[in-house]
């Protein structure tokens, strides 16, 4: 009769190579997902003579920084960088607390009504985002925050990601710990507030960086709320640079690379929070 023992000894072989072949496939799939990236960031130090000139070379045999000056002194970046900033921040924060507020409610209060709404919201994730716009710049105009950064901040503020990251992660919390909280005198607010946020600090920095990145990258909607030049967001300020006929390639790969720099500090800076295993601490 073969131990237990040789019969481990006998299958490593074959773990080992399945591993290695799995390691293999993701070290090319990632190549793969970097090669179009590396060769944007590249591009951006290339002279005009060499962003097309044949054969294609990836790497660029003359590189200059003077395609990010252009890009500086073309754009006013300092503007389009500040109106981007605050619509993204100040979305962000409204969102995340929004959300952290309809989770938290569709997870510990017992109404049936409150089920069904949650099921309403998580099926607007099934409808697509063009199909809402129509009605939603009606009411946006109606409230005459057309051509105003209030126009592209109050409409992203709730969606159904976030509530259902909060919800989901609430449902884990004993309901005990909020008794005892009660019996202690905290009022709802405070229990909110208090308790509920300060352990649902994971999800909160990884809506957070979600909600960053898309309201930092949108295009469409400031494209169709903002009208005046000056409020317009970083997205739509680039876009300009791309005429009708003639298109300053390198100029408009520069002004794109730096528009992506904020987006990869934020997630060089928080990443940490989206990899925590310790999402139950301050349950136990």
């Amino acid at each position: 009769m073969i131990s237990k023992k040789q019969t481990m000894l006998k299958q490593a072989p074959g773990k080992k190579s399945a591993m290695f072949f799995l390691t293999v496939a993701l070290v090319i799939t990632s190549l793969l997902y970097l090669f179009p990236l590396l060769w944007f960031l590249l591009s951006a130090f290339k002279p005009g003579t060499e962003l097309f000139a044949y054969p294609l070379k990836v790497f660029p045999e003359n590189p200059t920084v003077q395609n990010f000056i252009d890009a500086w002194t073309t754009l006013d970046f300092f503007r389009y960088f500040s109106n981007t900033l605050i619509s993204a921040v100040t979305t962000t924060i409204l969102t995340i607390l929004a959300s952290a507020a309809c989770g938290y409610a569709f997870a510990k209060y017992d109404a049936k009504w409150l089920s069904f709404f949650f099921i309403c919201i998580i099926a607007t994730t099934m409808l697509p985002t063009e199909v809402i716009m129509n009605p939603t710049f009606s009411v946006i105009r109606a409230l005459g925050l057309y051509d105003n950064l209030l126009g592209i901040i109050i409409p992203s503020i709730n969606t159904a990601t976030g509530i259902f990251m909060f919800r989901t992660f609430f449902v884990s919390v004993p309901n005990d710990l909020i008794e005892s909280a009660r019996i202690d005198g905290a009022s709802d607010g405070m229990i909110f507030l208090k308790i509920m946020l300060p352990i649902a600090s994971p999800i909160i920095m990884t809506l957070g960086i979600f909600s960053f990145q898309w309201r930092w990258n949108d295009y469409i909607w400031p494209l169709i709320v903002l009208n005046d030049p000056k409020k317009y967001t970083l997205q739509v300020a680039i876009r300009s640079l791309v005429g009708a006929e003639n298109i300053n390639w390198t100029i408009l790969i520069a002004a794109s690379v730096i528009s992506i720099l904020p987006l990869l500090l934020v997630f060089l800076a928080f990443q940490r929070w989206i990899l925590d295993s310790n999402l139950d601490s301050g349950i136990k």
